[in-house]
């Protein structure tokens, strides 16, 4: 009631936001378009002192990932808001991506931490279907319109145009971390290379600020009447109910993939 009250200061309130799961397009989840609403409540409402991210992600798109990171960088210009990460088990790929959009980046002590990278994997499976006698019959107009189809061999000049925009990926990613990190980071050849770390390791070469916990952390930096108002996705009342079903089990199973090269 007392922020109601005139002339009485109200408690310091810190605006939560989770990322978790595997960053993809998919329109639900971790992607621009689902959060972006979140996102702009969380620095909008009640003038938060500070936003925390909840990241827990193994990474996925790199433009999902840039999009949502560019949106929380310039709320936090507008609003004079500080930002603050908080990594759970994994920020990796476009998982460190999303915490470097924060000030000061806060890790467990076991948390992994990193693969500055970029990957692209799928099938081939010409000699598949030629073993069972299928025939793909495959016109197009233009030359690069049928570019790595799994179901031809792999041509050299596809991988190396592949390899291209990969290394093009890969530079804007590191552009990005060398931005937000600055001299805070080590000297260590291996820290763009895909290469992760755990816990304190990841802070000595400063991909990290430090070891810390959300709620312990901020009680200590505004006090501890500091009050948590959180902020995620809401779902659809069929969303809910099991609609989309199938999609979301497809889902799962790719996102449980991605964390399990970590481990997890």
């Amino acid at each position: 009631m007392k922020r109601w009250i005139p002339f009485v200061k109200s408690d310091p309130t810190v605006a939560v936001i989770r990322l978790q799961g595997q960053i993809a397009n998919s329109g639900r989840g971790l992607d621009d378009v689902t959060l972006g609403p979140v996102i702009e409540r969380a620095f909008a409402r009640g003038k938060p002192v500070a936003v925390a991210l909840e990241i827990n992600s193994p990474g996925g798109s790199p433009v999902q990932s840039s999009l949502i990171a560019a949106r929380i960088r310039r709320l936090a210009a507008e609003k004079d808001v500080p930002v603050f990460a908080f990594v759970e088990d994994v920020a990796a790929s476009g998982g460190y991506w999303l915490a470097c959009a924060a000030d000061q980046i806060l890790i467990d002590d076991s948390s992994i931490v990193g693969s500055i990278g970029v990957i692209s994997a799928n099938f081939g499976l010409s000699e598949l279907i030629g073993r069972y006698g299928v025939e793909r019959r495959v016109h197009t107009a233009g030359k690069s319109k049928s570019f790595l189809d799994p179901f031809q061999p792999e041509k050299p000049a596809d991988v190396k145009r592949l390899k291209g925009w990969l290394e093009s990926i890969h530079t804007a990613f590191i552009d990005h971390v060398k931005a937000r990190r600055g001299t805070r980071l080590s000297d260590d050849p291996a820290l763009f290379t895909g290469e992760v770390w755990i816990g304190r390791a990841a802070v000595d070469n400063g991909l990290a600020d430090g070891i810390g916990h959300l709620v312990p952390f901020m009680k200590d930096r505004f006090g501890d009447k500091v009050r948590f108002r959180r902020y995620g996705p809401k779902k659809s009342l069929f969303t809910r109910f099991g609609a989309q079903l199938t999609d979301d089990i497809l889902t799962g199973v790719e996102e449980r993939a991605a964390f399990a090269r970590f481990g997890l």
